[in-house]
């Protein structure tokens, strides 16, 4: 039965090959007439002999398997399957399914090339038709995706759905909220109307009262000043009086006797005011011809370590380049300012005896005194020729703020935290007047150049302006609303201007005390001094934020210059208006040119 078997292997294959030769030799005539090159024929024949092995390799493999037939059955011969499918079902019985997806995927894209490359579209007119199995993997593959990407549309189509209902409950909310808002606005704007009316019904009488109130401010004025005048009166009329009665009874009492000196109530060494009417203000002449110096070009060129405590006032010498500085500990010192580029000041002179800080110092006419004012409540005249306190001054109960000396020299005008200020005849060594009408601490006072009116400033606000001979006020200056720091004259003695705790500089025409000529705001820390230039046209302000600022009088432009490290306390000008010194709480003497 095994001879039979192998006898029709072996003639199935040698038909097989007679075919295979055959279906060669036709194909190689048709390449011939149809004009295929070589390389095509020689690719065609290769995939023959392909195709023969395997199907040999088939037949083969399956008499193998097949067992021996019996004598009574009979040969019935087997078609070979193809070597594709053979291969297919061979991987698939072993469960080698990654293989057989791998083969298959080569296969079937060989095949396809192959069909492509020998059997053009424009040659044969035959489309490609894909092989079943591989369009179901395309439409399995295709149809994941299409299911990936519905389950994600489901996904956002909820998300979405919810974030419409959120966002229709949050469009309900807030059209409700709009429309309360709306309610209460359209309420608010009738309360403000009738407000508004209310209000305007009210304006006549307000009118009224400003009226009745500034007439009353101006009367009780000049009741005070009447006042004034009055008691002065009286006061001179009552001396006049004693001295005539002591000069009677002096008269009656040496009859006879020789003649004696006459007496009055005046003191023998006190002091005359000169006729200031007479005198000349040379400083009216000579600000014409000063130069103006731009306060944008000024410059920090010098710094002095003058202190070690905060430095409160400083003064300058009528004629010389002499500085003077008071302290809080409690001593005073000149310095010999840097000139010609010089960046060092030399100490002169120094000197102490009062037993509280040093708040003030002002230089006599003449440049040999100065006077200084302390916490102590006394004020000391130095001599600095004899090198030791000339004069001590007493008569306030409260610390003494500052000091000003009159022109003629013989006058020295102090101010203090007891709401007064005195007039002192330094001849005499006595208080010639104490001048009461500031309810609260008088921070400032200073003579008017050549003149006999003295300017003090008060933390009650105000400013006033005496004359000294007679002790009467002359005019209050009304229009800062926080307490008053200093006041300065320009040295034409037309200008003055004052500064509060609040930053706010005035500036005033002394023949209109009714309001101030112009506002500057340098606020909102203190303004603690200020001082005008020699030609008036340039006001310099020491302020409580470390900055010395330059105000244009006429334009009331600042420029600011920062050097300090802690708060300015004073600032002055030099002889010419081309320099400028400041001193602080940092102790330090600032010289900017």
């Amino acid at each position: 039965m095994h001879s039979v078997t192998m006898t029709t292997g072996k003639q199935a294959a040698e038909r097989a090959g007679e075919k295979l030769s055959a279906r060669r030799k036709q194909r190689a005539e048709e390449m011939n007439k149809e004009g295929f090159s070589e390389e095509e024929e020689r690719r065609s024949v290769e995939e023959e002999d392909y195709e023969e092995l395997m199907r040999k390799a088939a037949s083969s493999a399956a008499s193998r398997r097949k067992p021996a037939p019996s004598s009574k059955q009979q040969i019935i011969p087997k078609i070979p399957e193809a070597v594709d499918d053979f291969l297919r079902n061979f991987l698939r019985r072993a469960g080698l399914s990654r293989t057989l997806n791998s083969f298959e995927a080569e296969w079937y894209g060989s095949a396809q090339n192959l069909l492509r490359e020998t059997l053009p579209m424009e040659v044969t007119g035959v489309f490609f038709i894909p092989e079943a199995l591989t369009h179901r993997q395309l439409l399995q593959s295709e149809l994941e995706t299409v299911r990936r990407e519905t389950e994600l549309l489901r996904k956002e189509l909820l998300m979405a759905g919810e974030s419409l209902v959120r966002t229709q409950r949050e469009r309900d909310f807030h059209r409700l909220q709009y429309r309360r808002v709306a309610e209460d606005k359209n309420r608010l704007i009738e309360d403000f109307k009738q407000l508004k009316k209310h209000l305007e019904s009210y304006e006549p009488v307000l009118r009224q009262l400003d009226d009745k109130y500034q007439a009353a401010l101006r009367q009780k004025m000049l009741i005070s000043l009447r006042k004034d005048r009055v008691q002065n009166t009286r006061d001179a009329r009552v001396n006049q009086e004693t001295a005539q009665i002591k000069k009677e009874n002096v008269k009656r009492s040496s009859a006879d006797k020789l003649p004696a000196k006459s007496t009055t109530a005046r003191h023998p060494k006190d002091s005359e005011f000169p006729v200031c009417s007479r005198l000349v203000n040379p400083h009216t002449t000579q600000g014409n011809f000063l130069k103006w110096k731009n306060p944008g070009s000024f410059s920090l060129s010098c710094s002095i370590r003058a202190h070690k405590l905060p430095i409160s006032c400083i003064a300058l010498h009528p004629r010389k380049r002499i500085l003077a500085s008071a302290c809080d500990d409690r001593s005073w010192r000149l310095w010999e300012l840097p000139a010609n580029g010089e960046k060092v000041g030399q100490m002169l002179l120094t000197g102490e005896g009062h037993s509280d800080w040093l708040s003030g110092c002002s230089f006599h006419p003449d440049g040999a005194k100065l006077a200084t004012t302390s916490g102590d409540t006394m004020v000391r005249l130095w001599d600095f020729s004899r090198g030791c306190c000339l004069l001590v001054l007493s008569g306030h109960s409260q610390p003494t703020w500052g000091c000003s000396f009159h022109s003629c020299g013989h006058f020295l005008a102090s101010c203090s935290a007891d709401r007064t200020a005195k007039l002192w005849d330094l001849n005499s060594q006595r208080c010639r007047l104490t001048l009461r009408r500031h309810t609260a601490s008088v921070n400032s006072v200073c003579f008017l150049p050549f003149s006999n009116l003295l300017l003090t400033c008060s933390a009650d606000k105000t400013l006033a302006m005496w004359d000294a001979r007679l002790g009467v006020c002359t005019a209050t200056f009304y229009g800062h609303q926080h307490p008053c720091n200093h006041t300065a004259i320009n040295q034409a003695g037309n200008f003055m201007a004052s500064c509060d705790s609040w930053g706010i500089i005035n500036l005033w025409d002394i023949r209109k005390p009714a309001l101030a000529m112009a506002t500057v705001d340098a606020g909102p820390l203190a303004t603690n001094q200020v001082a005008f230039s020699p030609s008036g046209k340039t006001l310099a302000v020491a302020s409580s934020d470390s900055l010395v600022r330059l105000v244009e009088v006429d334009s009331c432009v600042v420029s600011s210059m920062s050097g300090h490290s802690n708060a300015v306390q004073s600032v002055t000008f030099d002889h010419r208006g081309e320099t400028v010194v400041s001193a602080g709480s940092d102790g330090v003497i600032n010289v900017w040119s």
